[in-house]
């Protein structure tokens, strides 16, 4: 059994463990401390804490999380994956959503809140909105168009 859980160390996680990974990971980032497993479920929309408990030691047997045993938000994200490993897909996560169209809106203002709107800082406008589109978000995409072409026609 052993030489079982060794193979399983090897295993990349799924998608759905890269979800929570990510969550998890984000949580501590945001708060300093990893999230409980109520919150995991209401963060990632899952129906019972169980089926936390269930991915989380899925992730915890493959070496993706450790946790220390009797202790309270003790979840930890390993990063066992090498640093230069391409990114596979262009799927983001609804914080990082978040934050990139938090990010595109600040650019916009400080172009709108500026007397000298160069073509250049319109053209990178133009690149962050299609860079939005490009990463799946067309919703975000298109709520910034009518705004871009009002910038350029001034």
């Amino acid at each position: 059994m052993a030489n079982g859980n060794k193979n399983n160390l090897k295993l990349r996680p799924t998608k759905k463990q890269l979800e929570l990974l990510a969550f998890i990971a984000d949580f501590i980032s945001e708060h300093g401390y990893s999230p409980s497993y109520r919150e995991i479920m209401n963060g990632l929309n899952y129906t019972s804490v169980a089926t936390v408990a269930l991915h989380v030691n899925s992730l915890i047997d493959r070496g993706h999380l450790i946790k220390r045993e009797h202790s309270a938000r003790s979840l930890e994200v390993v990063n066992n994956h090498p640093k230069n490993e391409a990114v596979l897909s262009n799927e983001i996560t609804p914080i990082q959503e978040k934050w990139l169209v938090e990010k595109v809106e600040h650019a916009f203002r400080e172009v709108e809140n500026s007397t000298d709107r160069s073509p250049q800082s319109i053209d990178n406008l133009a690149i962050l909105v299609n860079a939005l589109k490009v990463l799946g978000l067309e919703g975000a995409s298109a709520s910034f168009m009518p705004r871009l072409k009002q910038l350029k026609l001034t």
